[in-house]
């Protein structure tokens, strides 16, 4: 016996929904709800914003993001990243006054018990084929950054750095900035 046939979502279905301060997210037209999230995950998401943005002032290459923003790969995939960063030349060919419409170079997800198997399966998959450069997956339960890379049409194995091991992290999406996670994960 087969099963019935699943309704993809579209992203004019999204924008029907109230808003009741949760996070609407489509991935395959298969709609996921997150509730809204916790201090500490607000205060790394908070830290990473600060140190890009403030690097971007001196090195005004692009602009740097945060939830709530749609952006739409397409219409049956429509996530909210925490954090994302587009290049100048990139966001000429992505910005809409609504959204992101296409892939920024940087999507950074900080980690959840709720959210932690989708970011590192669903979300990794939907940002590799849709041309995402570098992807970051924060986990503030272990304090530890995961770094996907783009090596030709997929990600390259990640490399993993951790706040007990004082790592930091380096992007060639931004010269010169070192990011220590001691800073990254600090309260």
């Amino acid at each position: 016996m087969r099963g019935t046939p699943r309704v993809k979502l579209t992203y004019d279905d999204l924008v029907l929904f109230p808003d009741d301060g949760m996070r609407h997210e489509l991935i395959d037209g298969a709609h996921y709800v997150t509730p809204p999230p916790v201090i500490r995950h607000q205060a790394i998401v908070g830290n990473l914003h600060f140190i890009i943005s403030t690097w971007l002032e001196i090195h005004p290459l692009g602009r740097v993001y945060f939830a709530p923003l749609d952006l739409v790969f397409t219409r049956f995939d429509v996530v909210e990243p925490d954090l994302l960063y587009a290049s100048k030349q990139r966001l000429a060919q992505i910005a809409t006054e609504p959204n992101l419409q296409g892939a920024p170079e940087l999507v950074v997800e900080v980690g959840s018990p709720r959210t932690r198997k989708r970011d590192a399966t669903i979300k990794l998959r939907l940002y590799e084929r849709s041309g995402i450069d570098e992807y970051w997956i924060v986990d503030p339960r272990t304090d530890v950054v995961c770094v996907y890379r783009r090596e030709g049409d997929r990600f390259a194995p990640p490399i993993e750095l951790s706040r007990e091991a004082g790592d930091v992290l380096t992007s060639p999406l931004f010269p010169g900035l070192e990011m220590p996670l001691a800073r990254i994960f600090r309260d």
